[in-house]
């Protein structure tokens, strides 16, 4: 039997290599021989093409044609304004990168070849980009991210509406297109069988999990260990679903009615709601014991999470947070570090024993489990042993990640050897 050659080509509409699962995804199959190339967003400063551990990297402009979040409260106008807006917005943005993925992809179709398209939500309309080539006998892969209707309604606030039928009409048709699909975690499973009638063998659960880099111990911070308080640590991303102004309402419970001030909160991260949220933080008076970086390096990020007592979750219970696996809460388990998070059915899946889980959306009660771990450090200390012992032996992305490598040995096969290339002898 002919072995596949085993030439993928990733759709992202993310930076790289700052994706984290894309990235793990993309160097994974690198590794195991697989030829990768990916199609993603720039970012200033960025080439328009590089290698970056042998996965050959395109780069999209981006393209933003209005921000689609409001901080205060709107009258019936600015409602009707912001959903015009959402409509427009997400409607040009998400036809840009489609239209502007299967350019790209053409391209490297006529210059090298590849034999499946691997893309990854949302948007969930790239599987537009995969059906002439699905006709030419290439394979599709919809690794699926973000379940996109639940994912509005939880940034909106949203009931079900046409926003939310034709993202599931988006979504039937990458199920549909798929050969194979890539769910998070069981509960994305149960969604792709349920809505998508998708055959269970054609399923592969690949979770989030640290990268052997991740893995590995560095030096706290000395400016904020400087501090003499307790430091808490939040890392993710800063979007209205992802609850960060839970977390500082939280902590103007901690300090107002709980009257503590030992403690300092750092926020690491970007999103459509990093100004509002430091507009909040003022408002509340938080300032001096709340920092929000906004964009840092991964070098000082994870400087600062060595240096975290405590590490937080916010995210607030919603049809997207309840099913959801986070990034940041393997990060703060492979840190070794407890973790005070609301009570989510995957995040109790991924923490277990590494947690306290607060009644969701409770502010009150989330600001006293903090205060709980402040004053207990045996107890901290034994929810970091078994974060980091869980993160070890079960959810670190060695062993998840394998996952992904059978899924595409089920798709097309392991890995042909590389030819030497013919002219610096060198493999391929």
């Amino acid at each position: 039997m002919k072995v596949s050659a085993g030439r993928i080509v990733m759709l992202v509409e993310n930076s790289y290599p700052e994706d984290t699962r894309v990235r793990n995804e993309a160097t994974l199959l690198a590794a195991a021989g697989y030829r990768v190339s990916v199609i993603s967003l720039r970012k200033p400063g960025r080439p328009r093409f590089e290698i970056i551990d042998d996965v050959r990297v395109y780069r999209i402009p981006r393209v933003e044609l209005f921000e689609k979040t409001e901080a205060k409260p709107l009258g019936l106008v600015g409602r009707l304004w912001l959903k015009m807006k959402i409509l427009m917005g997400y409607g040009v943005e998400y036809t840009y990168f489609t239209s502007a993925c299967f350019l790209a992809t053409t391209y490297i179709y006529l210059r090298y070849g590849f034999d499946v398209i691997h893309a990854h939500n949302p948007p969930d309309t790239l599987f537009v980009v995969a059906i002439p080539f699905r006709l030419l006998g290439k394979k599709y892969v919809f690794d699926h991210h973000d379940l996109c209707p639940e994912l509005y309604q939880s940034r909106y606030r949203a009931g079900e509406c046409l926003q939310t039928r034709i993202l599931r009409v988006a979504e039937w048709g990458s199920f549909k297109t798929a050969n194979i699909t890539i769910a998070t975690n069981e509960s994305y499973k149960e969604v792709q069988i349920t809505r998508g009638k998708r055959d269970p063998k054609t399923i592969f659960i690949v979770r989030n999990g640290p990268s052997n880099k991740r893995m590995m111990q560095v030096p706290p911070s000395s400016r904020l260990r400087a501090k003499k308080k307790n430091i808490l640590v939040y890392i993710g991303s800063l979007n209205p679903q992802d609850g960060v102004d839970y977390l500082l309402r939280s902590l103007d419970h901690l300090r107002r009615d709980l009257h503590r001030d030992d403690f300092y909160c750092i926020i690491m991260g970007s999103g459509d709601s990093l100004g509002d949220l430091r507009t909040l933080s003022t408002a509340l008076e938080l300032d001096h014991c709340v920092e929000l970086t906004g964009f840092i390096s991964d070098e000082e990020l994870q400087s600062n999470l060595a240096a975290a007592d405590i590490c937080v979750d916010p995210d607030p219970s919603s049809p997207l947070n309840d099913v959801s696996t986070w990034i940041k809460i393997m990060e703060y388990m492979a840190a070794g570090k407890p973790i005070v998070t609301y009570d989510l059915k995957e995040t109790r899946y991924s923490a277990q024993d590494a947690a306290i889980y607060v009644p969701p959306n409770d502010e009150l009660q989330f600001a006293k489990a903090i205060a709980r771990l402040m004053d207990s450090p045996e107890e901290r200390k034994n929810l970091g042993e078994f974060a980091r012992k869980r993160v070890e032996e079960q959810l670190q992305w060695s062993v998840v990640g394998q996952n992904l490598l059978k899924g595409y040995e089920y798709l097309i096969g392991p890995p042909a050897p590389r030819a030497p290339d013919a002219t610096t002898g060198r493999v391929a």
